[in-house]
């Protein structure tokens, strides 16, 4: 639920915070009072692009914050699966300057994209001019299938994989069908290449060791000059053996006068006893030393032809032995072609019927699903004031399957009696659409974890008895979800659970937006401004007070 909205600096806010309520959160005001503002800054909040001309005042950063608490797994394991740290709340926040923004949940540093992927687990903004998606029928599609997702979503992630498996059959096959004319040509040059790696009897590995042979024989000089050096610094006349003893001798010619003597004569004996061992180390790793001309240039060549195989099948010698696997399977496909494509060929139509039988199944649950939502639509609409609504769903197939079924799909609307039925997009008008979108809208909430909704001025070309409709199914559905409602209609205001004031001032020589929640009191005056207009008699004032209080009536308060 979104709790918290703090704004600063942002087209004509200085500086606001908002806190909202569960069920209906009303916000009003005049036209051009900044009430498109609030839901900018919401937008920018989630990660949309910032528009250049939102800043107040471009020598200072604006800020927009918002709070949601947390109320479902779904919202929790996102959270998770973003490795976002989180208590009870999440807060989403944008910093914005002339030249960038930066973005962060929680405090830490994140991508815009990012907010907008958290942000749609909490919130569904229906903006003003959404219902233009009704007349794109593939909408209605995604609309059936989110309603049935529960069922609907693991049929289509199986579909998606057979289809890509299928998909990936068919470009083998067409691939290998037009690569017919050059099958000799590949056949011969396959063998080349077959026969180079074969030859060169590669074993992991043996480069790494060969590399460090190499090396060693490469210095090999240096390597007997430097170890002739030091053992002659310890091992020879005058060398450090021959100084530690002369030392212990001088030592145990006194320890019978000093204990100390004693200790030091051993720990010099400990000394001996490490460059003894030394040296005949050393001497023992000379002696191995043993320059081989022949050997040399050997390794050297079989390195060549280690290396050059892998600047043309590597980078490792290991994707060498791969390659040659995959060049000896592809020459077996070209050398036994017809098998290869007859194969291929049984492959892609079982493939194929794996799709068919999934995109039947699709079909039957999507029209099971389409059976169950289509009374509770029926049944909004006719609460939004439709009396004699007929709201079906039209299945048509598509000449081949896709990765999302084989299914077209279409709401068809009559909204007079006698009317044939007819899509969409030839019979609603504009405040018809808004309706049609807010029935599916409350019928399709009920099976999301989204808890907040959001509706800029749903109320489009919409009044009287329709009006009063509409703000009852707001409230309906203010029972269940956190409701948000930009409005100039004073029937839906009436329905608030929470009532806010959006106004413009001039303050000095700036024009100045504000926002505020309003007692009983302000609320009647409010409400007779959205009644009137700006002639505020005793009568719009009492008409103010029934409404209100028509509408406590109505939510049982």
């Amino acid at each position: 639920m979104l709790v918290y909205l703090h704004v600063k600096n942002l087209a004509l806010i200085e500086e606001e915070e908002i806190e909202f309520t569960k069920g209906l959160n009303i916000l009003s005001g005049e036209t051009g009072a900044g009430k498109s503002i609030i839901l900018g800054a919401l937008n920018l909040a989630l990660g949309e692009k910032v528009p250049k001309e939102m800043l107040r005042d471009e020598t200072k950063e604006g800020i927009v914050e918002v709070t949601f608490t947390i109320t479902t797994e779904e919202q929790k394991e996102a959270l998770s699966n973003m490795d976002i740290s989180f208590d009870d709340e999440v807060i989403l926040s944008r910093k914005i300057t002339e030249n960038r923004s930066v973005a962060k949940i929680n405090g830490e540093m994140v991508p815009a994209d990012k907010l907008k992927s958290i942000g749609a687990h909490f919130i569904d903004i229906y903006g003003q001019s959404e219902h233009q998606s009704l007349v794109d029928k593939r909408k209605h599609l995604e609309m059936l299938d989110e309603y049935g997702k529960a069922e609907i979503a693991p049929i289509k992630d199986e579909l998606s994989h057979a289809y890509n498996e299928y998909n990936r059959i068919r470009i083998e096959y067409d691939k290998a069908k037009d690569s017919n004319m050059n099958r000799d040509r590949d056949i011969e040059f396959l063998h080349h290449e077959i026969d180079e790696i074969s030859k060169a009897n590669i074993t992991v590995g043996e480069d790494e060791t060969l590399e460090e042979e190499y090396k060693k024989m490469n210095n090999a000089s240096r390597i007997v000059s430097n170890c002739n050096e030091a053992y002659n610094n310890t091992g020879m006349d005058d060398g450090i053996s021959d100084k530690v003893a002369r030392a212990i001798r001088s030592l145990r010619s006194i320890e019978e006068y000093d204990s100390k003597a004693s200790e030091l004569a051993n720990m010099l004996e400990d000394v001996d006893s490490i460059v003894s061992d030394f040296n005949r180390e050393i001497s023992s790793y000379m002696s191995e030393l043993d320059f081989d001309e022949a050997s040399f240039v050997d390794i050297e060549n079989r390195l060549d032809t280690l290396n050059l195989l892998k600047q043309k099948y590597g980078p490792t010698l290991q994707d060498v032995l791969n390659s040659l696997e995959e060049k000896e399977k592809r020459l077996e496909q070209l050398e036994n072609y017809e098998r290869y494509l007859d194969k291929l060929n049984d492959e892609l139509i079982s493939a194929k019927r794996i799709v068919d039988d999934i995109c039947e199944e699709l079909t039957s649950v999507r029209k099971k699903y389409s059976y169950d939502l289509l009374p509770k639509v029926r049944e909004a609409l006719s609460d939004l004031n439709f009396l004699d609504v007929e709201f079906d769903m039209y299945f048509t197939k598509l000449d081949n399957p896709t990765s999302n079924g084989i299914d077209e799909a279409e709401f068809i609307i009559s909204t007079n009696p006698g009317e044939p039925m007819k899509p969409l997009r030839n019979v609603a008008s504009g405040g018809e659409m808004s309706r049609i979108m807010l029935a599916l809208k409350t019928v399709l909430v009920t099976n999301d974890s989204i808890d907040t909704m959001i509706f800029d001025e749903i109320d489009a070309g919409i009044s009287g008895r329709t009006a009063q409709a509409l703000s009852e199914k707001l409230s309906v559905v203010a029972k269940g979800k956190q409701v948000i409602c930009i409005t100039h209609l004073p029937q839906v205001a009436a329905m608030a659970d929470k009532h806010f004031l959006i106004q413009k001032e001039v303050v000095g020589t700036k024009t100045v937006s504000s926002i505020q929640g309003m007692n009983e009191e302000e609320r009647v005056d409010e409400l007779a401004r959205m009644l009137s207009g700006s002639e505020v008699t005793e009568a719009v004032l009492i008409n103010a007070r029934e409404m209100i209080d028509y509408a406590k009536r109505y939510k049982g308060e």
